[in-house]
């Protein structure tokens, strides 16, 4: 399949499954998602200790909200980060070498690359559409792909074997 986007990098793939993308994470995509997490209470701290504006009954409160707002705000972006590995928007050697792992390993079980999904085949191409793509519009609301589907592309050597094929 041809890819939606020129890109600097190879796109592994368009659409990948939610796991996928979570276990793809590198160590920098979890200090991010650590950092933000621990950036709002900080800040909210910060802010009662100079901007005093609530009892102290109110900033536990306060802080465990706004630490559950940055827990969710800190993993959208490393879900994010990892996307764009994906989609080639930024370096990813290293996930083109685990996708060939994960590949050739599947391959050996017989299991498809992508699952199989009990799904009208109607439906996972809806699914695919609103997926596809996605992750560059997390800030207007969060779409993640759950859905396994044959609807993937990737460019050229990604998965060689399959190269022939088209």
């Amino acid at each position: 399949m041809r890819p939606l986007h020129e890109s600097d990098y190879p796109v592994i793939d368009t659409d990948p499954i939610f796991s996928r993308v979570v276990r793809y994470m590198r160590p920098l995509d979890y200090t991010v998602w650590a950092a933000t997490t621990a950036s709002g209470p900080a800040f909210i701290y910060w802010l009662d200790k100079y901007h005093y504006s609530a009892g102290k009954s109110q900033l536990g409160r306060a802080m465990k909200i706004v630490g559950a707002f940055a827990f969710i705000g800190g993993f959208l972006t490393a879900y994010q980060m990892s996307s764009a590995r994906f989609f080639g928007i930024s370096e990813n050697a290293r996930e083109i070498r685990k996708y060939r792992e994960e590949y050739l390993k599947l391959k050996a079980e017989g299991k498809p690359m992508h699952g199989k999904s009990s799904l009208p085949l109607s439906i996972q191409r809806i699914s695919s559409s609103y997926s596809t793509g996605a992750f560059l519009n997390f800030d207007v609301i969060p779409i993640f792909n759950f859905i396994n589907h044959p609807f993937h592309s990737h460019s050229k050597g990604i998965i060689p074997d399959e190269d022939d094929d088209e």
